[in-house]
């Protein structure tokens, strides 16, 4: 039963050199500041994780300085970090997810330290601390594993947070449940993530960290395989050169030696013909892999979101979106509000809307079945 009741929640998004935190009164941003670390501060930590106490410190500093009551807190919420491949959902952060979160399970990140000082606040204030969408969410239908190649599976890893959270808006704003929607949800930022959203689970999204999909302002997606594994044995290059020439290095950065959307578009107006080309390819590949998602949901696609920084350029929003309005509308939530994001995700919880899930008890449990 849904509960009328004010609600206060702190967010907590760590980032590499920075840490953002949120108050939110419901779904009404009272206070969002970006704390920036010194970085020589943060490089005399051996591993992310040890720099929890301190981010916290900073934080309860900041809150006070702002004035921020903290007992009048009802929830904490962090950013979810690299866990085990677990459904989307809001989940109560507790002792096993604290040691997948501090032994890094799938990986060392600073969104790990999210979850951590969460519960660390929330317990010293005897209230919850969850997490909410991390990007191993894994709700992928059994046929789109199979990459084609034996050895390897593909994976979701996306950006789940933010494309949750704007299809959930979408679908408030087209007076439909969710869960009653088949949508294409598309982040575009440093990497791009098409979703495929069927009945509130994503069952299909390309792995855009360093898997497949449009190549992005940072990072080359699919390339020509017996081409790049030709480049790795060629004896040119190490491991690590490689992942960064394909992660970090890759698409607009590769090509034209900057991520920037809007230096791109600058150099476009100036007569740059291999920036307008490089530019156009991108939209070109959003649009292909929009297409083939379609293809997922046989074509009933009740509509297209856009969303993410680059969504604010109308050009690269154009360009994509006179390829694919055939297939349904086309709606555009530029930019990443991952506070907003995370405040919802507590907020369905305290109302009574969703329960809280619990980890690892709903992890994604997959096998293969080869």
């Amino acid at each position: 039963m849904v509960q009328n009741k004010d609600y206060r929640i702190l967010v907590i998004n760590p980032g590499s050199t920075s840490t953002k935190i949120g108050i939110f009164d419901n779904e009404r941003s009272v206070l969002e500041k970006t704390i920036r670390h010194d970085s020589e501060k943060i490089t005399s930590f051996e591993s992310i994780i040890d720099q929890y106490a301190f981010r916290k410190e900073t934080i309860l500093e900041t809150l006070d300085n702002e004035g921020i009551n903290l007992s009048k807190l009802s929830a904490v919420c962090g950013r979810g970090g690299l866990l085990r491949p677990i459904e989307g959902g809001t989940y109560s952060v507790n002792s096993a997810m604290l040691e997948d979160l501090k032994n890094g399970y799938s990986g060392q990140h600073a969104s790990n330290l999210g979850g951590i000082i969460a519960y660390e606040i929330a317990e010293g204030l005897n209230i919850p601390a969850f997490i909410v969408d991390p990007v191993v969410v894994d709700e992928l239908d059994e046929i789109a594993r199979v990459s084609g190649f034996s050895l390897i599976e593909r994976k979701s890893i996306f950006h789940a947070l933010n494309q949750k959270a704007v299809a959930r808006r979408v679908s408030r704003e087209l007076g439909k449940s969710y869960y009653d929607l088949n949508l294409i949800v598309v982040h575009m930022g440093g990497g791009i993530t098409v979703g495929v959203h069927k009945g509130g689970r994503v069952i299909d999204v390309n792995n855009g960290l360093h898997g497949d999909g449009p190549f992005s302002p940072e990072r080359a997606g699919t390339v020509p395989a017996g081409d790049l594994v030709s480049l790795c044995y060629s004896g040119e290059y190490y491991r690590d050169e490689i992942m960064k020439k394909l992660v970090g290095q890759g698409g607009l950065v590769g090509y034209l030696g900057t991520s920037d959307a809007v230096q791109v578009e600058k150099m476009i107006e100036k007569g740059n013909r291999k920036a307008r080309l490089v530019y156009e390819a991108m939209a070109y590949q959003v649009a292909k892999e929009i297409g083939s998602a379609s293809a997922v949901l046989a074509g009933r696609v009740d509509a297209i979101i856009l969303t993410g920084g680059l969504a604010y350029g109308k050009s690269f929003v154009k360009l994509i979106t006179e390829r694919i309005n055939w297939i349904s509308d086309v709606i555009v939530h530029p930019g990443e509000n991952e506070l907003q994001a995370l405040a919802e995700g507590a907020l369905r919880v305290l109302k009574g809307e969703e329960e809280a899930k619990i980890y690892p008890n709903q992890a994604k449990i997959h096998t293969s079945t080869f």
